[in-house]
């Protein structure tokens, strides 16, 4: 399992990183061959460790130039992206007011991980082993220092290390 880690000073910093990743990702979904291809990525840490700043950044790196809101209330926000040409969405999930493991499959969140894209999905352990494959895990620890970060990113699959060997190609 290959993985990088990041120390990030200044959320300028967890932009640039988080904004990186997503334009990668949006490069290898323009390129794969099936259209229904996607990448799932777990973001974990604890509360206020900085998840949905980095899916923000991550998000708006994959091109969208809208409002990207937290999905804490409606469970699951999709953002359209077009990934050279190709349609895709980012969904970005949190699963942190889950009470079981199927909740969010019932709720029929599970479907998007079936369309072309991302998922991004906060709290990911609150699905028990319900969760499709995922390509990367991040983890995120916030330091002493309000805009402080440590990243974690391990690659979970063929396509997780793809992805962490270009970021890692492109990271001063």
């Amino acid at each position: 399992m290959k993985s990088i880690n990041r120390h990030c000073r200044q959320e300028s910093e967890t932009a640039e990183l988080a904004k990186a990743l997503g334009g990668l990702v949006a490069h290898v979904l323009a390129d794969l061959a099936s259209p229904e291809q996607h990448v799932n990525i777990a973001l974990e840490g604890n509360l206020g460790a900085g998840k949905t700043a980095f899916a923000r950044y991550l998000i708006q790196g994959m091109g969208y130039v809208g409002k990207v809101k937290s999905p804490t209330y409606s469970l699951c926000e999709s953002y359209p992206i077009l990934c050279s040409g190709q349609s895709a969405n980012a969904f970005h999930f949190d699963l942190y007011r889950m009470r079981t493991p199927l909740e969010w499959q019932e709720a029929g969140l599970a479907d998007h991980f079936d369309e072309p894209g991302i998922c991004l999905i906060e709290w990911p352990e609150r699905a028990e082993g319900t969760l499709p494959q995922l390509d990367l895990q991040i983890g995120i620890t916030a330091g002493e220092i309000e805009t402080e970060r440590q990243f974690e990113l391990k690659a979970l699959s063929d396509l997780g290390l793809k992805l962490l060997s270009q970021l890692q190609g492109d990271l001063p």
